[in-house]
């Protein structure tokens, strides 16, 4: 008798700015599916949030097709030995709120789970966590809806307060949203109010960070208990920072894996890129970045990507595969750590 073949559930697209993305990465891991060992069913998630049944031999794929409800697309894969690969990018699905759904329908899928999940998409929650973990990042305010709602006082008291704390030029983005959409750059204080509604109409949490100076640094880290740290890679960005349009539309920016870098910051940043993992309760995949400062701070932590992109030009499969992990064989760890990680919590559950 053959190997039995495994129900592998894409889920892609979503409510997100990041839906386009979402897609290309749904795309890229399809075509690198075994198919004599999977069979696929592709769940698309409108921009309405609307979920429909996609075609996955479609070239360009899209949220579109017959349309079907969430809960009967997941539970009738309860018990079926289906594994979910839930490759949404920002809100509504690299924040655990999908991963709360799939929690409570009671079936394995890959990635970080509720916690882990929420907590490194919240880029505000983030910082403390990492913070009280000992781990060095860049100086940085956050700053609610509520703070600037209530007139120009404010917005000019917290011009202030970015002036003397951070400094200028910095970062304003939004705290839950990826790929760079709702972040600007500010040069002068002028500019900072602008910057500041056009985040918070992506979030009603903003992070003001400093600008650092140097270089743009990412790990990738795969696994659960004792998972692989890859070896470093760098962006060299074509913009004035590594934003939306550098990442996906121009194609301006360069990478290099692997980073060169002295042996003693590489073997530096890849333990803080599993500290941080593990400080977030991470699981699965992660993409960690780091600053390189040139004022003589040393490794700066930026963000961890619980879910980063699969495409062409995404550095998680690209550092993956310069530390001998190809990116078939990611996915095969990653849809292997999702059903033993299921199994054991049934045990927990069922004890």
């Amino acid at each position: 008798m053959g190997e039995a073949v495994t129900e592998l559930v894409v889920l892609f697209g979503g409510r997100s700015a990041e839906h386009e993305i979402s897609c290309v990465t749904a795309r890229h891991v399809i075509d690198a599916v075994d198919r004599s060992r999977y069979s696929l069913t592709l769940l698309g998630i409108d921009r309405d949030g609307v979920w429909h049944l996609a075609d996955p031999d479609n070239g360009d794929l899209t949220a579109t097709g017959p349309v079907i409800g969430a809960s009967e697309a997941l539970s009738a894969r309860v018990g079926t030995g289906a594994v979910v690969l839930p490759l949404l990018h920002g809100p509504l699905g690299e924040d655990g709120t999908i991963q709360g759904l799939l929690e409570v329908v009671d079936v394995p899928y890959i990635g970080s789970s509720v916690l882990g999940s929420a907590l490194a998409m919240d880029k505000a929650m983030a910082k403390v966590v990492v913070g009280a973990a000992g781990i060095a990042q860049a100086k940085h305010l956050v700053v609610t809806e509520g703070e600037v709602a209530v007139g120009a006082a404010a917005e000019e008291e917290l011009v202030k307060r970015v002036d003397t704390a951070l400094g200028f030029p910095c970062f304003v983005k939004p705290a839950n949203m990826g790929s760079s959409v709702g972040v600007s750059r500010v040069e002068a204080p002028d500019d900072l109010t602008e910057a500041i509604r056009f985040a918070l109409s992506y979030d009603r949490v903003i992070v003001i960070e400093e600008a650092i100076s140097g270089r743009e640094l990412e790990v990738a880290v795969l696994g659960g208990a004792d998972p692989i740290v890859s070896v470093p890679g760098e962006i060299i960005p074509g913009d004035r920072f590594y934003s939306y349009a550098d990442k996906y539309l121009d194609g301006r920016s360069r990478t290099l894996v692997p980073a060169e870098l002295d042996p003693a910051v590489s073997d530096e940043i890849r333990d803080l890129a599993l500290r941080s993992f593990r400080a977030l309760r991470c699981e699965g995949l992660a993409r960690c970045d780091f600053f390189l400062s040139d004022d003589g701070r040393g490794l700066l932590l930026n963000e961890v990507n619980t879910m980063p992109g699969f495409t062409p030009i995404s550095m998680f499969p690209k550092m993956m595969e310069a530390s001998g992990v190809p990116y078939p064989e990611i996915i095969e760890r990653l849809i292997t750590l999702a059903i033993e990680r299921h199994a054991t919590r049934r045990r927990r559950v069922d004890h």
